[in-house]
């Protein structure tokens, strides 16, 4: 009885892998039909998310029409489109995970769960038990430095290290209206020391971008000496021979979960339905790997001198804490910096 039970459980296994890759092999052959889709994304550098485009391109035929901004300006362009009755973006990309409980609550993404949901790390699965947005990437909010004009052993070692007054005139920082992995860092440190963290920061004078990837430019410039920056941007120019280096707090790294979504309407639904799958698979996160960024399989190890997450002190907010919480502190970052 055993032995038959065990037979009819490995043929359900085969017969439903079969399934599995017919069910896959006909989305491909419906998405190339389609032969194009656009993608709204704030994940990754503009080299990053160009070379993902590229190469589902060449893995499929399909053209990627790869539209990388800061995460408020994808949402405000998403927003726009919405409002003009426009389906101009097939995949949204957000680094805020406030964009997509905003726009699932407002019926604006189409339910689909990849097969490949199934296949990532199980700390990036379930964001959204109903399935309207899941993660497709990860990164971490660290401290940075210009080790042309930090020792290492001088180097901030922890976030209350940069309100430090040696650091006046030497920091630099993105904006939270424009960045979700600044806003996201906002938020977590406002929960974490109040705000009276930022009204100390305020009187270093730190240089504000809009991306957090401009903290890389002014720290490669020369402009500023430390930052708050992104790992993977930060490494990956660190990784072409510029001279900067990553502290993870030790109050905790801010983990970023960056989620996609197929918006409703889309003109290219079995493209789109293929590109979430390919942002989850093998061949993504060996690109994000290239990028620095944190790899959501399992199987592909990260980047050579960064550290697993669960090797770090990790500060990882809600997706309520972010949607409620980001708006606010935009505000408070006004009033306080002026801009």
């Amino acid at each position: 009885m055993k032995k038959w039970a065990s037979l009819i459980i490995a043929a359900a296994f085969v017969f439903g892998s079969m399934t599995a890759r017919a069910d896959m092999k006909a989305l491909e052959e419906a998405a190339k039909k389609e032969g194009e889709l656009t993608w709204y994304t704030s994940h990754y550098t503009s080299e990053g998310a160009e070379e993902l485009g590229a190469v589902f391109s060449k893995m499929y035929g399909i053209k990627v029409n790869v539209v990388r901004t800061t995460a408020q300006v994808a949402y405000q362009r998403l927003t726009q489109d919405i409002k003009n009755n426009q389906t101009n973006c097939d995949v949204f990309s957000s680094t805020d995970l406030g964009h997509s409980a905003r726009l699932k609550a407002e019926g604006r993404f189409e339910k689909y769960t990849p097969e490949n949901t199934a296949k990532i790390s199980e700390v990036f699965r379930n964001i959204d038990p109903d399935g309207f947005f899941h993660t497709t990437s990860s990164g971490q909010v660290v401290i940075s430095y210009n080790t042309s004009k930090v020792k290492a052993e001088d180097a901030p070692k922890s976030w209350t290290d940069l309100t430090d007054p040696k650091w006046k005139g030497k920091v630099s920082t993105g904006h939270p209206a424009f960045s979700g992995y600044v806003g996201t860092w906002v938020y977590s440190m406002k929960k974490l020391y109040g705000w009276k963290y930022f009204e100390r920061l305020e009187k270093n004078k730190p240089q504000i971008g809009r991306s957090i990837n401009d903290t890389v430019t002014a720290l490669n410039a020369g402009e500023r000496q430390v930052a708050a920056a992104a790992d993977g941007s930060t490494l990956f120019s660190a990784a072409r021979g510029n001279p900067l280096a990553v502290n993870y707090p030790t109050d905790g790294s801010i983990l970023i979960i960056a989620p996609s979504s197929i918006v409703k309407g889309t003109k290219h639904p079995n493209a789109a339905k293929l590109f979430m799958e390919y942002l989850m698979s093998p061949e993504a996160s060996e690109i994000n790997v290239k990028h620095f960024a944190i790899p959501i399989r399992p199987e592909v190890k990260g980047a050579p001198g960064t550290q697993p997450i669960d090797k770090v002190k990790i500060i990882r907010p809600t997706v309520m804490e972010i949607d409620k919480g980001i708006p606010e502190v935009i505000e408070e970052w006004r009033d306080t910096f002026g801009n």
